[in-house]
């Protein structure tokens, strides 16, 4: 019995708290840790009969999900290579079963994942602004091209794509733990540690987490109750706190204000493109590719080996790794079925957040989803934006961060419709 509760509940319990900090690591640590819960959990699944966990909605959508990236490798070109992106791509879901499996278990976990939350944040301010000032940080790491922050991430300029996508669940673990308490001390320290947080992400350079940090933060404040002064506020003045960077700071404002401006109009005949020209070439090329494999694409990861063909490159920017966009790599290389079900997804919660936001704030009538969730929400829906670049949606370290809150929000949905009953 001491074993099961070690290896089915202790082990991923710990690895799920640590995961933030194994994310800054890098993707070897933190796929491991994700593959190593999912694998515990099914075992525990087998051995304890946990079908609950299994049948629900999500679960099913998740694995037809599935079954079509296997079947898009199946047909694809590259069967082998695409197969090591999609057979083992429903450790993700599972993980985040088990996530929700630990919390009912094991609602302290909360509270740790709250702490572990935290001191990545403020290790990552600390040490970011230490870069920022004097030219290198703790580990010696320069600043990238002279004033771009990566901080731990070293040559990786994902320091602003983590703060951004982790700020909200930050956030709605902080409004869950303090609700009860409201102590005054703890508040403070919170707000020092948000404003900062943001204004590192425009540190960071990160043009997407700049508007991920933007787009999250108006969801919030329109949609939350409880806490909507207090985010508003500490939004207000992160927003002076980036004002005032961007006036010392020129090479910043140019990167955030002139680089887009050129971007959006790079070429010599004055012509307007998607984003800039290497992402609208990119989408064209994607969406060539979809045309021509329309039902399962040409299989996950394979964009990268169909791009450089004469039929569907437009220019030297139309071929990488990914088009750079959620919805056109699901189409290029799931084809339509993936793509209408993560589409369907993302409708979904755009259709709960309107009737929750009509009901609560124009009917005055009880909202159909808690604050708690609601930060849950933003974070997923910055993952699934469509009008905006993206990584890749196949990339393990952007897939543990995508399923990260999906665990989390499947717990508390469980529990207030049990609480309704």
């Amino acid at each position: 019995m001491k074993n099961q509760i070690f290896f089915f509940n202790l082990v991923p319990s710990w690895i799920i708290i640590l995961m933030p900090a194994l994310l800054i690591s890098g993707p070897f640590l933190s796929d491991l840790g994700l593959s190593l819960v999912a694998i515990l959990f099914l075992i525990n699944s087998i051995k304890n009969n946990l079908k609950k966990y299994y049948n629900n909605y999500y679960f099913k959508f998740f694995f037809i999900f599935c079954l079509i990236l296997i079947l898009s490798s199946l047909l694809s070109d590259n069967i082998l290579i695409s197969l090591k992106n999609s057979l083992f791509y429903f450790r993700f879901g599972i993980f985040s079963l088990c996530f929700w499996y630990l919390l009912e278990k094991n609602l302290f976990l909360l509270k740790y994942l709250f702490i572990s939350m935290l001191l990545c944040f403020s290790s990552l301010i600390v040490d970011g602004y230490i870069q920022f000032i004097f030219g290198k940080n703790l580990f010696g790491y320069a600043l990238i091209n002279d004033y771009r922050v990566s901080s731990f991430f070293g040559t990786e300029l994902i320091l602003g794509s983590y703060l951004a996508r982790f700020f909200p669940i930050l956030f709605a673990l902080f409004i869950f733990l303090d609700e009860p308490k409201k102590n005054k001390l703890i508040l403070f320290f919170m707000t020092i540690v948000f404003i900062l947080a943001e204004g590192l992400i425009f540190i960071s350079g990160e043009r997407l987490a700049l508007f991920f940090m933007n787009l999250s933060a108006v969801f919030i404040i329109l949609m939350i109750k409880k806490y909507k002064i207090y985010r508003l506020w500490t939004y207000i003045l992160s927003v002076c706190l980036i004002i005032v960077l961007m006036n010392l700071f020129p090479n910043s404002k140019e990167r955030f204000v002139d680089k887009t401006i050129y971007d959006f109009t790079r070429n010599t005949d004055d012509k307007v493109y998607i984003f800039s020209k290497p992402h609208n070439d990119m989408y064209i090329t994607g969406y060539r590719i979809f045309l021509d494999n329309k039902f399962f694409g040409v299989g996950p990861r394979q964009f990268r080996n169909t791009c450089d063909q004469d039929r569907y490159k437009v220019s030297k920017y139309s071929c990488e790794t990914h088009p750079h966009n959620t919805y056109i790599e699901l189409l290029s290389e799931a084809g339509i079925l993936a793509f209408l079900l993560v589409a369907g997804l993302f409708i979904l919660i755009c259709y709960l957040s309107i009737k929750h936001f009509v009901f609560k704030f124009i009917w005055d009538k009880k909202g159909i989803i808690n604050d708690f969730e609601v930060c849950l929400l933003s974070a997923i829906l910055i993952s699934l934006w469509p009008l905006s670049p993206s990584g890749s949606f196949f990339n393990n370290w952007m897939s543990i961060v995508y399923y990260f809150p999906v665990g989390l929000l499947l717990w508390q949905r469980t529990k207030s419709k049990n609480s309704i009953k």
